[in-house]
């Protein structure tokens, strides 16, 4: 009789180490589809153009290929490629510098004139978004001892035939207002579309 029961018991325990480990062999397996996902996504955008590796050298590219504005001043290109307005009220930009001169280009006077600004050093603190319909104007946030939520350059400036990633974050305008003009230091406004977050 008892070793009837213990017999049972052992069977039952076995079963249900058994089924633990299918349970979780199951979930394994479902986690890495999941995880898999956004590749599958990738690869069918790019069907024909060489499967999951022609899709890896092609995103990149094209990021770098939208282009909401461009603006030009002094041997410096300023290009915008994203305008996002966030949940929280705020409108985040980024892109990149490039110089193209022969010299190391100071970003000095895109700090902007505020004397708070001059512990920014080089850096997009001086940039602003300007609504011309809605006649306001957008400076870089700050964090409560002034630095600007934007990009300071390392070394004050870029180097010759570089590029530099930048961005910058400003209160949002009003939510029906999508164009604006973005405009730092002595380059001329360029005009931008704000997206939705």
């Amino acid at each position: 009789m008892d070793l009837r029961h213990t017999m049972k018991g052992r069977r039952a325990m076995a079963a249900v180490a058994i089924t633990t480990g299918l349970l979780l062999t199951v979930s394994g397996c479902g986690g890495g589809d999941g995880g898999d996902k956004p590749k599958a996504t990738s690869s069918s955008s790019s069907s024909g153009k060489g499967g999951d590796d022609a899709a890896k050298q092609e995103s990149p590219a094209a990021s770098e290929d939208q282009v909401l504005a461009e603006v030009k001043g002094d041997d410096v290109t300023l290009t915008i490629t994203s305008a996002v307005r966030d949940g929280g009220g705020f409108v985040t930009l980024s892109g990149k510098v490039t110089n193209a001169g022969g010299q190391f280009w100071v970003a000095s006077n895109w700090r902007g004139d505020e004397r708070e600004l001059s512990r920014n050093g080089a850096s997009m603190a001086g940039a602003s978004l300007v609504d011309s319909k809605g006649k306001k104007k957008y400076l870089v946030l700050r964090d409560t001892q002034g630095r600007c939520l934007c990009t300071k350059f390392n070394g004050g400036g870029v180097e010759a035939g570089k590029s530099a990633d930048w961005f910058a974050q400003f209160p949002a305008p009003p939510a029906g207002t999508t164009a604006v003009d973005f405009q730092v230091g002595s380059m001329p406004p360029a005009a931008i579309e704000i997206s939705e977050g």
